[in-house]
């Protein structure tokens, strides 16, 4: 059984991650372009990006996995769309799959809300579930691509020792709140932030819905992501990072820094309650 050292998070840049754990190596939201290349948001829309990937497309250890929050250019760019192995399992959205499967990618996998998609590896297996998630207050929701948030559920001999919850790109709304109810004992959350600001609307988590978010879910753990690599994003780490103080959740978050790599915690048995896969239990 894999050991705790075997799990771990490694923080390109934006929402990219890759993440390793009971055999699998999972990519999320690939977004690799360059300091000051744009990433195109639909509508004509668009931003700049202020940062370098801790990584190029072309040094990706081999993946058996993507997890892809929806279609925005910082989540999925030309660079790879045009790189990655067209062969790649992506478990995403029903709507950004048939658009991915137009560009090739035959294997993308679409998901609505609580629908989840099965890996199994000698070592264990992933349960990925997808999870709801809104992109913009009001009418401004229906502009945007469809998102989805993601339970990564890492198990072996068919029980849960490791449990992930991404939040997609999401404001805080009363869709999420049965995440936390069918999803309980989460080890890691991972919150998108960056308070992003198109046309005049917030569309992401600022740092007070940041707060709201680990309240909500009440992970062990949690790591911000999403926060400062374009111009349209309002609000920079540092606003979360006083809200968390101020919430008194310091001991919760861990700030990942690009190029750096979080050990994950892998449960041992008898040390949180039993977890069963969906489907397996």
């Amino acid at each position: 059984m894999p050991g705790p050292a075997d799990a771990t998070v490694f923080f390109v840049g934006n929402a990219t991650m890759i993440i390793r754990s009971h055999g699998f190596t999972l990519l999320t939201d690939p977004n690799f372009l360059h300091q000051g290349q744009r990433a195109h948001l639909g509508w004509g829309l668009s931003t700049r990006r202020r940062t370098e990937p801790a990584m190029d497309v072309t040094e990706l250890p081999p993946l058996d996995l993507v997890v892809l929050s929806h279609l925005h250019g910082d989540h999925w760019d030309r660079i790879a769309r045009d790189n990655l192995d067209k062969d790649l399992p992506i478990v995403t959205t029903r709507h950004a799959a048939a658009r991915l499967r137009r560009q090739g990618f035959g294997h993308a996998v679409g998901l609505e809300p609580w629908e989840y998609h099965h890996a199994h590896h000698r070592d264990g297996s992933l349960t990925v579930t997808a999870t709801p998630g809104r992109h913009g207050p009001g009418s401004m929701d229906s502009l945007m691509p469809p998102v989805m948030g993601s339970v990564l559920d890492f198990a072996h001999a068919g029980e849960v020792d490791l449990r992930l919850h991404i939040s997609g790109d999401t404001i805080m709304d009363d869709c999420l709140s049965e995440i936390p109810r069918r999803f309980p004992d989460i080890d890691v959350g991972i919150v998108h932030l960056g308070g992003t600001r198109i046309l005049g609307r917030t569309v992401t988590m600022d740092g007070a819905q940041g707060v709201e978010w680990l309240r909500l879910m009440q992970p062990e753990s949690a790591l911000p992501v999403h926060y400062d690599d374009y111009t349209a994003f309002a609000s920079p780490l540092g606003d979360f990072r006083q809200q968390v103080r101020s919430a008194g959740l310091s001991h919760m978050v861990h700030y990942l820094m690009r190029g750096e790599t979080y050990r994950l915690p892998v449960r041992r048995s008898g040390v949180r309650p039993h977890r069963t896969t969906p489907g397996l239990g």
